[in-house]
């Protein structure tokens, strides 16, 4: 039951350029939940620039429940911090879901493996800042595997050569085709 009713409709858009304010949003949000925490994953804001590419590319999503937006995801087909592990697979990058629509996060995992099955990919992998111990063992408990921590530059959630170092921790969910 995903925003809180069994007739709920959820699909998934790509999300344009114009659509950048909602997709910031929704980060915002789940940024500011997240700190609220004392959690650490993502900076306070996220800025236009961070996401104007993907955006640009195709890659980023809103997903909305009843044409209400209730999430986004970032669905990339490279990234380099999986650089020294080899495969063919999709990378889900700044997954937040608004806090109406708590239990979203697990049909997004399911949407994301879906499209990287489609597309002849036989992984699915994500990362998250290594210090949260509750966004790892609930990949963990979707099926994901650890496979191992590495520095990254910039700010937590950010991708830069320069500024502060953080440390996330690698998971992957392998893709096996259905039947």
């Amino acid at each position: 039951m995903v925003g809180g009713g069994s007739d709920d409709t959820v699909t998934f858009r790509r999300a344009g350029v114009d659509d950048i304010p909602d997709v910031l949003r929704v980060l915002d949000e789940a940024a500011a939940w997240l700190r609220e925490r004392g959690i650490s994953q993502w900076p306070a804001r996220f800025e236009a620039g961070w996401i104007d590419d993907a955006c640009r590319r195709g890659e980023t999503w809103l997903i909305e429940i009843n044409d209400r937006i209730a999430g986004t995801v970032t669905l990339d087909w490279a990234d380099p911090v999986w650089a020294d592990i080899s495969g063919q697979a999709a990378y889900v990058h700044r997954m937040a879901v608004c806090r109406w629509a708590g239990g979203l996060g697990a049909v997004i995992l399911a949407w994301a493996a879906d499209t990287a099955r489609s597309d002849g990919r036989d992984a699915l992998r994500l990362d998250c800042v290594a210090s949260n111990r509750r966004l790892r063992a609930y990949y963990e408990a979707s099926g994901f595997v650890h496979r191992g921590d590495v520095a990254v530059g910039g700010a937590p959630g950010q991708r830069e050569q320069q500024g502060p170092v953080t440390i996330v921790s690698r998971y992957e969910r392998p893709l096996h085709a259905a039947g």
